[in-house]
């Protein structure tokens, strides 16, 4: 299987030595993920659940660009400042991913990589219409024939 490499287009990532997400066959790995916008300033200043938005919302063009959607997201993980707030940035995951469920985690953590980041998140997909998956097995129907029997 091929590798696809996402770029957001940040100074960071050849620095670092990273991608936004990385695409192998039906699988899509963002990485963690900020509330940066498209002038590379922090969307949300002091205010969690606007963070977790962009955040969700650079997540989404980042699957996108992978050939993946939301609903292909079948696992998040969320690292926060301050885990009193995980009601605001609660709220809005649930706002995003509220029908699709995705499993997931929220821990806090000590510090971010700047102090007015409140919020990273990850995610991973699977994208279950990509050429080449197997379609779940079905399980036996009954028939209502009755048979003989002794």
């Amino acid at each position: 299987m091929s590798r696809q490499n996402v770029s957001s287009g940040t100074k960071w990532e050849p620095i670092v030595g990273y991608s936004r997400a990385v695409r192998i066959g039906p699988h899509v790995h963002v990485s963690g993920t900020t509330a940066t916008g498209e002038n590379g300033a922090i969307v949300g200043l002091n205010d969690p659940y606007a963070q977790t938005v962009q955040c969700l919302r650079n997540i989404e063009n980042a699957l996108g660009k992978a050939g993946a959607r939301l609903s292909d997201v079948v696992r998040t993980r969320m690292y926060v400042v301050n885990i009193a707030d995980w009601e605001k940035i609660g709220k809005a995951h649930g706002e995003f991913f509220g029908s699709i469920r995705p499993a997931t985690s929220m821990v806090q953590v000590s510090a971010l990589i700047s102090p007015e980041i409140l919020v990273e998140i990850e995610a991973e997909a699977y994208i279950t219409n990509w050429p080449g998956i197997a379609k779940p097995l079905q399980p036996p129907t009954r028939s209502s024939k009755k048979t003989g029997g002794g």
